[in-house]
């Protein structure tokens, strides 16, 4: 029994953050790429609902996603575009984003046929710049009148029907005399037809050009600064040649043979043309026989070394991850991954937590794959998705995809924190209210330990807001982790002080959150190593307990470049503020980093 509900499973996810949004989008591209046309007879009014909500979500995403951004993604290599609908979709959007889905498809000569007369008129012309359509195709464009949108050389002489032999000046015929000559009648209204198909295809043509040259001033425009340096300059003593900084990731594909046949543009001519493979004894690396044995068997290549000669910017020691691809007829194709450096650490402790970290990560990637086959196994008995079931059945199948979920949910922190300590997550930047926060814990919190007559009291509450340079929801998650800890090991009766202030430390400028810690983490030589279980239940942390949570909350903090200290019967969270500099990257004026 099969069943797919990644579709369904993508759309309940909520995508509030600007990651999770394009995150979202290049799922629902992959999902929807590689399925079968809307409408099909196959396809129930299940399936059709969820096409509908995916239209939906993709047109929301559009709002929040810049077109620049979504063309880029959906540039990527490594998704299936083979839905007709899609295509018809994404090419009534803006220039950028219709030139990559019309320039990335990859249809049937009957789905092309049957599409191309359909597409918008300022779309088609997009066509004419692949190479790879079926001749079926390309006459069937020959006949909507699409010609080739590219330019003639500026000192080109306009093309005739008939164009004479060039002739160099030095032998120039010389001038004769003018010789009445009867011009032969047409045919009638053959020229008149004949001028009107002219003066359309050069309309077209002339549109056609203006549309791509918008498209390319646009794509100029919003190159990033890091493409400017890597850009190629001629010493002309004008300004000093920028620093070339080391490329830290790039994506690749791979031939059948290990050469590389595409790269990130950035790098692409400094990588393009490289060998994986080497002959026994010239790989620098040493590492040849595990990329040899990987290609020989087909296997996923996963953080192999690999050492890179040439530029300065790809020189070095790489580790580099990489998928098996496969043609329809299934054929290996190569391999399409990612290069990336390795991560740089001390020595010693810090290079055995680093590694003890990647383990981790590995481990919880090979779990999440049978947990996430029960979850949905047991939504589809608990639905009743292809039958009836009896009802003791379904409640166990909702009591197994409950705790399927909670244990993915731990899963998801055990890798949060992972990365966090190995330097492979950052914080997301942003801005957030944490006095407007911390008001709006304390009295969530204070409904449940009301009945314990405990509480979380807020002193010298002259702070109205504390601006922090971080995201709202990761801010959020960060204090909640924190004072659901604290709250949570509370006695009865025990009253905990928080208190809110900014710090200035020369250049610097945070946010100070000082709590009292409760009697039961206090007494501990190391609350971030306890193991004790809540007082309360109805409060949760997290599924691992206090020292979990406050170990994660303080690798957040150090993420967002701040930092959290438990001492002296003190919790002290510092995180940084939202200062001028912040408000001029994120576009705001006038804004003050707190008000007392």
């Amino acid at each position: 029994m099969l069943f797919d509900d990644r579709l369904a499973t993508v759309l309940r996810l909520g995508a509030t953050s600007e990651t999770g949004q394009r995150t979202q989008l290049r799922q629902l591209l992959d999902l929807l790429g590689s399925r079968s046309q809307q409408g099909a007879p196959n396809e129930d009014i299940h399936d059709q609902s969820l096409m509908h909500a995916a239209w939906l979500r993709m047109d929301a995403l559009a709002q929040h996603i810049p077109a620049a951004e979504r063309a880029a993604i959906i540039r990527e290599p490594g998704w299936r575009f083979r839905n007709r609908e899609l295509l018809h979709y994404l090419a009534d959007h803006e220039p950028d984003v219709a030139s990559a889905a019309l320039s990335r498809a990859e249809l049937s000569p009957e789905e092309w046929t049957a599409l191309i007369p359909e597409l918008p008129i300022r779309a088609r012309g997009f066509l004419r710049l692949r190479r790879d359509l079926p001749v079926d195709v390309e006459a069937l464009l020959d006949r909507l009148g699409i010609h080739d949108r590219g330019l003639p050389a500026p000192d080109a002489a306009p093309a005739t029907s008939d164009p004479a032999p060039a002739t160099p000046p030095s032998e120039a015929a010389p001038v004769s005399p003018v010789v009445p000559l009867r011009p032969v009648q047409p045919a009638p209204g053959a020229a008149a037809s004949t001028n009107r198909q002219d003066r359309e295809s050069s309309e077209r043509s002339e549109i056609s050009a203006l549309v791509e040259r918008i498209a390319q001033f646009r794509r100029d425009r919003t190159e990033a600064a890091e493409d400017l340096e890597l850009a190629p300059r001629l010493p002309l003593g004008e300004a000093p040649e920028p620093s070339r900084r080391p490329a830290t990731a790039f994506g690749y594909v791979a031939d059948a043979g290990g050469r590389i046949e595409w790269a990130s543009s950035e790098l692409a001519p400094m990588v393009i043309g490289t060998k994986l493979l080497r002959p026994a004894g010239m790989s620098p690396s040493g590492d040849s026989a595990a990329l040899a044995k990987a290609f020989a068997r087909r296997q996923p290549i996963f953080r192999t070394p690999v050492v890179l000669e040439g530029a300065p910017a790809i020189a070095g020691e790489w580790l580099v991850d990489g998928e098996p691809r496969f043609t329809p007829e299934g054929h290996f194709a190569g391999y399409v991954g990612r290069f990336r450096r390795a991560a740089v650490v001390a020595s010693g402790a810090d290079a055995a937590a680093a590694e003890e970290a990647d383990r981790i990560r590995q481990l919880l990637h090979e779990l999440r794959t049978p947990v996430t086959a029960v979850q949905g196994y047991a939504e589809v008995i608990q639905q009743q998705l292809f039958g009836p079931a009896p009802h003791e059945y379904r409640a166990l199948a909702a009591a197994i995809a409950a705790d399927a979920a909670h244990i993915l949910a731990g899963f998801d922190e055990l890798d949060r924190l992972a990365r966090l300590e190995t330097g492979a997550l950052d914080m997301t930047a942003g801005e957030a209210d944490l006095a407007a926060l911390v008001r709006q814990m304390i009295e969530q919190l204070g409904a449940v330990l009301a009945v314990r007559r405990a509480a979380v009291v807020l002193t010298k509450d002259r702070t109205e807001s504390l601006l922090l340079a971080l995201d709202e929801d990761e801010a959020e998650a960060l204090l909640w982790r924190l004072m659901a800890t604290l709250a949570s090991h509370c006695e009865a009766g025990e009253q905990l002080q928080l208190s809110l202030t900014p710090v200035f430390e020369g250049p610097t400028a945070m946010a100070q959150c000082v709590c009292d810690l409760p009697a039961r983490l206090a007494a501990l030589d190391d609350p971030f190593a306890c193991e004790l279980k809540p007082t309360d239940q109805a409060i949760s942390a997290g599924p691992f307990g206090a020292g979990f949570a406050l170990r994660l909350a303080r690798a957040e903090a150090r993420g967002a470049g701040g930092s959290l200290n438990l001492g002296e019967g003190k919790a002290v969270l510092r995180l940084p503020l939202f200062t001028g500099v912040d408000a001029a990257r994120h576009g705001v004026s006038g804004q003050t980093p707190h008000r007392l």
